[in-house]
């Protein structure tokens, strides 16, 4: 099966392998742009938080841009706000997720959309993922979504009906290649289940508004006053910002059996492109086996970790150890095993004198394995194999894993931006001041005493070069 390559333009190509999961291969990169990668990443529907499995997405996605621009490509990253259009079920039926989210809120629609992609806002940043060059929201992209639909329909490979317009999926022959659907399985089934539409696997592009309502959320259109499907909006959105054929389509791997199905399929019809060059998919992070979910209730957020005194870099160490096409179960002990590990590697390297060289061979090994299909496994055991190589001078460790952090992002320099602040009761904090002015004055047995009582409040109290640090137990 070919790269999807538009012809108007070569493919220049990278140091970096990928796995494309619309050729089931691992690819060298090429791109249409020397030096330029064009990067789509499904972004979140905000009606509700971001919880850790969506943010796993997220940060293997960060992943995948440090890697590229640690390899000297330029990355002009896309993120998209679903704040219309996506609805409860994949069967183009139910209600608009935001809908749902606004009712539950006692807010308006606009009122929870500004409210939880500022809070998404929050997390990215807690976790130290870059922020994408543009996050355009589907509501300031409806024209663009209408030419779509338009092109698509001018094509022949759209119909309507009383409830919307939908995408003909009969007459694609490529449709479902990047799932490998089986489409003669899907249909069969009466027509009670399938409404007005002609084949299970035809979707919405335009949803009519009921009749006799108004929504909080619609706008005319050349069919009829409504709003978008969900799919339609990454298609138009992409185009319009990187144009009909670019390099990466990243996401969850839940969007590989509908969602980037459509996207190609609109993609393909409107513009006869299929979209991106490589389709990279996040395996998912599971809780008791299974995957996490806003609607069943069954998730957690990062906020639940910072309630047990857990910093967000310690998460972001333990989704580095696992590849992001290898699945990963979530549990308490793993991530409080990562938090001890990571501020192991914090006072190690703050014990390291700075002036130091990067020893290019750990380099040269660490970006192999970054190289091969973003293996951050590989580059978190390059990092400690390097710390603990005895022939590398110790200022060349410390340089050395400061340039490794370009790509793992935990803030190795500057720890205290990754350690979790924890608010201690005054009586701990002055416990801890007095312990520490007892130490400046050598009165070890106070110090002692004090540090015995520190520990009974449930605080450890660490010593710092600027002080103290003061963290919850466990």
């Amino acid at each position: 099966m070919s790269a999807p390559n538009p012809g108007a333009l070569p493919l220049h190509p990278t140091p970096v392998k990928l796995q494309c999961t619309f050729t089931r291969t691992l690819r060298p990169l090429e791109t249409l742009r020397a030096g330029e990668v064009g990067l789509y990443a499904c972004g979140p529907t905000v009606y509700d938080y971001a919880h850790i499995g969506n943010l796993r997405t997220y940060l293997c996605e960060d992943f995948l841009r440090r890697t590229l621009e640690f390899v000297g490509l330029r990355v002009n990253h896309v993120m998209n706000i679903t704040d219309v259009g996506h609805l409860v079920t994949d069967a183009d039926d139910g209600e608009d997720k935001m809908e749902k989210g606004a009712r539950k809120a006692g807010k308006s629609i606009w009122e929870i959309a500004e409210h939880y992609t500022q809070a998404f806002l929050v997390d990215l940043s807690r976790l130290n993922i870059l922020t994408p060059a543009h996050m355009p929201k589907a509501t300031d992209y409806i024209a663009e979504q209408i030419d779509t639909v338009r092109a698509i329909e001018e094509k022949g490979l759209a119909y309507v009906t009383s409830d919307g317009v939908y995408f003909d999926t009969s007459k694609q022959d490529s449709y479902g290649t990047l799932a490998r659907l089986d489409l003669k399985g899907l249909q069969g089934g009466a027509r009670v289940e399938l409404g007005e539409k002609r084949s299970k696997s035809d979707f919405a592009l335009w949803k009519f508004s009921p009749p006799g309502t108004t929504r909080a959320m619609e706008w005319e259109s050349p069919w009829g006053k409504g709003f978008p499907g969900w799919h339609v909006e990454c298609t138009a959105m992409s185009v319009k910002l990187l144009g009909p054929s670019f390099d990466i389509h990243c996401g969850g791997e839940d969007h590989i059996p509908v969602h980037h199905t459509n996207e190609i399929a609109q993609c393909e019809a409107a513009h006869g492109t299929r979209e991106a060059n490589f389709w990279l998919h996040v395996k998912f992070l599971t809780l008791g086996g299974d995957k996490m979910s806003k609607s069943a209730g069954t998730f957690l957020r990062l906020d639940d970790m910072l309630s047990q005194g857990v910093s967000p870099m310690a998460y972001r160490y333990l989704c580095l150890g696992a590849h992001y096409r290898a699945g990963m179960e979530f549990t308490w002990e793993h991530l409080k095993s990562a938090q001890t590990t990571l501020e192991r590697l914090y006072q190690h390297i703050e014990r390291l004198p700075q002036g130091g060289h990067v020893s290019e061979s750990h380099l040269a090994e660490f970006r192999a394995g970054l190289c091969n299909d973003v293996g951050t496994p590989q580059g978190l055991s390059v990092l400690w194999t390097m710390l603990k190589d005895d022939s590398v001078a110790d200022a060349d460790k410390r340089a050395t894993a400061l340039a490794f952090d370009a790509v793992l992002g935990l803030h190795l320099d500057a720890p205290e931006k990754g350690r979790v602040a924890v608010a201690a009761p005054s009586e701990v904090q002055t416990w801890a001041e007095q312990r520490q002015q007892a130490r400046v004055e050598k009165r070890w047995a106070d110090a002692d005493t004090l540090k015995k009582q520190i520990l009974e409040a449930g605080f450890d109290v660490l010593d710092r070069s600027h002080g103290f640090e003061l963290k919850r137990k466990g």
